[in-house]
């Protein structure tokens, strides 16, 4: 599949800064994390291998995450702040070492991990009361 961005800048800008957009929004009002939204679309439609894809997704994060999104659930008392601080320390270190493994795993095996989660999560939810 072509790379939108290399074949047409415009289209690919466009798209990319669309896709911002509409992750941010599904994040916030479903709290997925965007890497479920973004990942595939850096595969699918814009030719990215697994690891671009998830590198990429990770840095798109790195800035202020979600803060505006977590000030709205924190205005309506919707968050657990000693749970989220502690998932979050773990997280921090998790992320890393993460990151060591799948930058080891070759594409196309880190891509079926990447699904093979997908579809289990999907099939949970799907399947639970």
């Amino acid at each position: 599949m072509p790379n939108l961005l290399s074949t047409n800048p415009n289209i690919g800008l466009a798209l990319v800064i669309t896709l911002g957009l509409f992750t941010g929004t599904v994040s916030g009002l479903l709290g997925i994390g965007g890497a479920v939204v973004v990942i595939p679309i850096l595969v699918f439609a814009l030719g990215f291998d697994q690891h671009l894809a998830q590198g990429t997704t990770l840095a798109m994060m790195l800035p202020p995450v979600t803060f505006l999104a977590v000030m709205q659930y924190h205005k309506t008392g919707h968050i657990n702040w000693k749970i989220a601080l502690l998932l979050s320390a773990g997280f921090f270190i998790g992320g890393l070492l993460g990151s060591k493994i799948a930058t080891n795993i070759d594409a196309s095996t880190l891509k079926r991990i990447f699904g093979i989660m997908l579809l289990i999560i999907s099939l949970k939810m799907i399947l639970s009361n």
